[in-house]
């Protein structure tokens, strides 16, 4: 139980933060080729999980982390997710550009307006997001069935499967 609350936990401070960090610049930045990244990050929700499956395992076995907490943690602190950035950059979308321009007369720098402005705004999908996060983790099976291998750090699903 323990260790899949830190797993979550984690994992969900990770995925809220850089999806709305990477979200911002899809919404609010001009740079040129932004709309082909964006649907480059779009277009890794067609690849199933099992696709990359194999890859990551080799990467983290490289690295040193299998029977860590790593492989279910770090990867969602780079991204957060194309599900997650798409969810946020539509709901920073509807947000007038007006606050921002008002923010930045007064002298708040661009990180200043996301963290004063849009976050407080952002609020309703930041939650949405926590809850989806939450439960995707939470639920996880395969991650920790394919990294952690000692007993001690098996997740709740993991363990109860054991368990059955």
């Amino acid at each position: 139980f323990n260790n899949t609350l830190i797993i979550t936990g984690l994992g969900m401070i990770g995925q809220l933060g850089s999806a709305t960090l990477v979200a911002y610049g899809f919404a609010r930045f001009e740079f040129p080729g932004r709309n082909l990244i964006f649907m480059l990050v779009l277009s890794t929700m067609m690849l199933p999980y099992q696709v990359t499956l194999i890859p990551q395992y080799l990467i983290f076995k490289a690295l040193g982390w299998l029977n860590t907490f790593l492989p279910l943690i770090v990867p969602t602190y780079f991204g957060g997710g194309a599900f997650a950035i798409f969810l946020l950059r539509q709901f920073l979308m509807t947000l007038p550009k007006d606050l921002d321009e008002a923010a930045i007369m007064d002298g708040c720098s661009s990180l200043g307006v996301l963290w004063r402005i849009l976050i407080p705004l952002s609020s309703p999908a930041l939650g949405t997001l926590a809850i989806f996060s939450f439960i995707w983790h939470w639920n996880d099976f395969v991650g920790p069935l394919i990294y952690l291998n000692s007993s001690d750090k098996f997740t709740f699903s993991l363990g109860l499967s054991y368990y059955r």
